[in-house]
């Protein structure tokens, strides 16, 4: 079993892993997201996200990178915890933290061979920058579906309501 600390890596350990699984022909998988509160909905969809290559890196955002994009409240959970809760998956083979609104700082850098996001986007919806970076590096872009009826915004309603 591996220790989830060591899936953890910076941004150099990261590139260096890529080109690793590069140059033994295998396919880097890349997907994004706060991943605040982990429940089934977001296990689900990183393991679905892994099945479109050889190894999943998830890059999450940092915890002011969350509070930008979610507002003050959040994140929940601090980026060390949520970093090590996404590591602990079998499905997830890297984790590396992003401290920017969008993703392209990681997308240039890292040039996954695929990038995943969830069903409730589109070609149209994701972020239009990020979509052009990726078409330019050459990624494949794939949606996934998401579990019905999981989210970390209705989690933590429920919870106030209790």
């Amino acid at each position: 079993m591996r220790n989830p600390l060591d899936k953890i890596r910076d941004l150099a350990a990261t590139i260096a892993w890529r080109e690793e699984l590069h140059a033994a022909g295998q396919r880097l998988v890349l997907t994004n997201g706060c991943f605040d509160m982990l429940h089934r909905g977001h296990v689900e969809y990183l393991y679905q996200a892994r099945t479109a290559g050889d190894a999943l890196l998830v890059a999450t955002n940092t915890d002011r990178s969350v509070q930008a994009v979610k507002g003050p409240s959040r994140p929940i959970v601090p980026q060390a915890d949520r970093a090590y809760q996404l590591a602990s998956l079998e499905s997830v083979d890297g984790v590396v933290y992003f401290d920017s609104p969008d993703c392209i700082p990681i997308l240039e850098a890292v040039r996954p061979h695929v990038y995943v996001k969830g069903g409730d986007y589109t070609l149209d919806t994701i972020n239009q920058d990020e979509r052009r970076v990726l078409e330019r590096i050459g990624s494949q872009i794939v949606f996934k579906s998401f579990v019905p009826g999981y989210s970390t915004t209705r989690l933590i309603s429920r919870i106030r309501d209790e």
